[in-house]
């Protein structure tokens, strides 16, 4: 090996550290094939994506964009562009191909890597795309892609001489409008150092050496992404499910003995909705830690979470913006319900519209300040948006903080309903219709009202749609309006099979406001 493979005392935290000291284990298993990646392959493979980026022209400071299926290629590129100085970003499969196309040109990514299930899409994006990156394709050939695996098998397994740590540069979900990307400065330090995302999780979740990851969800996401990096370059294992199905994760967890894992609140309702003797038949006793974010947990279930898994659900309020980190155990969430916790990363404000901050207990707008700088890429409206007048950052997020500084969150500025001159947050209403037995699941919209505005809308997906008529419209109604105000009572109701959410939870509120607003 070269000198650059040579780790030092402090450059401990990345597959070249863990392929000296523990070649042969396991760095990524794929739990539907059972295909393993060890520490030794992970090594040589980044190296040679390495190689191969830089054969392709890409120095410091250039783009490369990854559309694929959970496969160890995502992380095999992810982990070789982190090495070189380069920027790297997974896109959602489940995006328009006019925003996969915005995104790549957006980056203006010089290297694009797919899936041959996905393929297709890059062909039908080509003639939209300003600049003319490499297209490489993974599992099988493509007219018009060079072969990855082909390409990589040609490269040494060692270090490039001029290796830099590189960065992530993921998009917002895009669930009402735009995917914005974040971009920020390069550090210039070498891999293998103890960034400040690496120490935060650390010391949050206790990830190690010792930890056995399971990630259920798509890796293009920034949280899963992010969450099994770190696992990896701490010398812990991640196990990687292709798609989330709730008795199959269960199985993994029993044997594979997983100690951490990331899950949305979507993932704990369909494992609650198992059969009580399909739940009870798992052993789930080694994990450690289950730690849940990306989208609002209506509290009984994760009470139930709770009582089922024991105290070891963590939960985390945080953007891919990464401006600010709250978190909070399950005995504080107990003392604090309903509670997203305490500032971690970052110091917590919530300011009313002209930026001026409120008492504890009031409801405004959530700020941070003190924690990474961002900007929207390409966007300085955007950018702009996200300021006040004292430069704190936010997430378009409503709250307020209880005497001890938890944050409880109450909606989202963006999906806020104007009737009559009040505010009303979808989210006090959503957690109003999923406590009712026969709601699977909710989202609220604001539609146009001649008098008022706009008025409350609920498109709810029903237990059993078979059973989805007035009756039980006028049911739900009547079971809102025993625990809502009057102008936060849905006027309508509509039922769908199922509610548009992207995998990490997100419902699309943009394509039920499209679907809906002009709906009867």
């Amino acid at each position: 090996m070269t000198q650059a493979c040579i780790p030092q005392p402090d450059l401990d935290c990345y597959p070249t550290f863990h392929a000296r000291a523990t070649p042969e284990k396991p760095a990524i298993k794929m739990c539907a094939t059972g295909q393993v990646v060890t520490f030794r392959e992970l090594e040589e493979r980044s190296n040679q994506a390495a190689r191969v980026m830089r054969e392709c022209n890409l120095t410091v400071g250039d783009h490369v964009a990854v559309l694929m299926d959970n496969r160890p290629e995502i992380l095999e590129v992810c982990f070789g562009a982190d090495r070189s100085g380069l920027y790297y970003t997974g896109i959602s499969t489940h995006l328009t191909p006019d925003d996969i196309s915005f995104i790549i040109n957006d980056t203006g990514a010089k290297l694009v890597l797919v899936s041959d299930s996905f393929a297709s899409v890059i062909e039908a994006i080509k003639p939209s795309l300003k600049l003319d990156p490499v297209c490489f394709v993974v599992g099988g050939a493509r007219e018009g892609f060079a072969d990855w695996k082909q390409a990589c098998s040609g490269m040494p397994g060692t270090p490039i001489s001029d290796e830099t740590l590189g960065e992530d540069m993921l998009y917002s979900s895009g669930t009402t409008g735009r995917p914005k990307g974040i971009k920020r400065r390069l550090t210039g330090k070498p891999p293998g150092v103890r960034t400040p995302k690496i120490e935060l999780l650390n010391n949050l979740f206790g990830y190690s050496r010792q930890s056995r990851y399971l990630s259920p969800a798509p890796l293009y996401h920034s949280a899963p992404l992010r969450h099994v990096m770190t696992t990896i370059k701490l010398g812990g294992t991640g196990f990687v499910m292709d798609r989330f199905d709730a008795e199959p994760a269960l199985q993994i967890i029993e044997a594979e003995k997983i100690t951490h894992s990331l899950w949305v609140p979507t993932m704990f309702w369909r494992l609650l909705n198992l059969p009580a003797e399909t739940r009870q038949r798992y052993d789930v006793s080694s994990m450690e830690v289950a730690v849940h974010a990306a989208a609002p947990c209506p509290n009984d279930v994760k009470q139930e979470m709770i009582d089922w898994w024991g105290p070891i659900i963590h939960e985390y309020y945080a953007g891919t913006e990464d401006n600010g980190f709250c978190a909070i155990t399950s005995q504080e969430w107990i003392a604090h319900k309903g509670s997203v916790g305490q500032a971690k990363s970052g110091v917590l404000h919530i300011c009313d519209e002209d930026g001026k901050e409120l008492p504890r207990g009031e409801e405004g707008d959530v700020y941070f300040s003190g924690g990474r700088t961002f900007t929207y890429h390409n966007n300085p409206e955007e950018t702009a948006a996200s300021r006040n007048k004292h430069g704190w950052t936010t997430l378009g997020d409503v709250g307020w903080m209880d005497e001890e500084g938890y944050l409880h969150l109450t909606g989202r500025k963006s999906f806020m309903i104007i009737s009559g001159g009040v505010n009303i947050h979808p989210l006090e209403i959503e957690n109003v219709l999923l406590s009712h037995p026969q709601v699977a699941d909710a989202a609220v919209i604001g539609v146009p009202n001649e008098d008022f505005g706009e008025e409350v809308k609920a498109v709810v997906q029903p237990v059993n749609l078979g059973q989805a008529d007035d009756a039980l419209k006028e049911e739900l109604i009547a079971y809102c309006r025993d625990r809502l105000s009057k102008l936060r009572i849905p006027r309508s109701i509509d039922f769908m099979e199922s509610l548009p959410r992207m995998p990490m939870g997100k419902v699309l509120k943009r394509e039920l406001v499209e679907k809906f607003r002009h709906a009867p």
